[in-house]
């Protein structure tokens, strides 16, 4: 069992964090989780070994996150949400880790990514002019991967359609740390203005970032 973090957050008593380290055979994944038949069934079909795996470790973290037994579902936006629990939920996953998010009032965003992976079309695709200007050449690709992911989690948050991240979502400026906080604006098609605090942390040559709540 390769259970790697759980903890209540200190800043939002509503808010619990739970990530998985993927160490297990698809096998061993599919004996320790309690899954329903249908959601089995479901991801029976995906071809890809890698990706079964990882949402299989997504039941197995919920299973120890939560006493009884959930069934897991998803809007037709892709935004998971819990048939059999209100708690609000957010999940995401790479070849190595997989993370939740959970909160009992507010909408949660999570986001994880390995700086192994190239984030250069990043750059192009989800930052503003002011973010560009602000990458550090030392350390540009681990800087890109914690913009992205942070996007990403205002995004999984908000869960609206055609958002242009670099236009929509605005980061403000900071320097890669093992754990730091940022500060994010989202900007409305209506020209409505909201802002986030997120929180991140590194590890194993991952970033993992979150919204807990409001």
């Amino acid at each position: 069992m390769a259970l790697f973090l759980t903890k209540d957050l200190d800043d939002d008593a509503h808010s619990r964090l739970g990530v998985w380290q993927i160490t297990e055979t698809e096998a061993e994944l599919r004996a320790l989780s309690s899954i329903p038949s249908d959601e089995l069934e479901e991801i029976s079909f995906i071809k890809s070994e890698s990706l079964r795996k990882q949402k299989l470790a997504v039941r197995a973290l919920l299973d120890c996150m939560f006493e009884e037994k959930v069934y897991l579902s998803h809007h037709d936006n892709g935004k998971p949400y819990i048939e059999n629990n209100a708690t609000n939920i957010s999940i995401t996953h790479t070849d190595k880790y997989v993370a939740v998010i959970l909160n009992d009032i507010d909408d949660v965003g999570i986001d994880c990514e390995s700086f192994d992976r190239d984030f250069s079309a990043v750059e192009k695709k989800a930052l503003s002019e002011d973010e560009i200007d602000d990458l550090d050449d030392d350390k540009r690709n681990e800087q890109l991967a914690i913009y992205w992911c942070a996007k990403e989690a205002v995004y999984k948050k908000l869960s609206q359609y055609n958002v242009d991240f670099a236009e929509q979502i605005e980061i403000d400026s900071f320097r890669p740390k093992g754990e730091g906080e940022l500060e994010a604006t989202f900007i409305h098609k209506d020209g409505y203005e909201e802002d986030f605090d997120l929180e991140y942390m590194t590890f194993d040559r991952h970033v993992l970032v979150w919204i807990a709540g409001e």
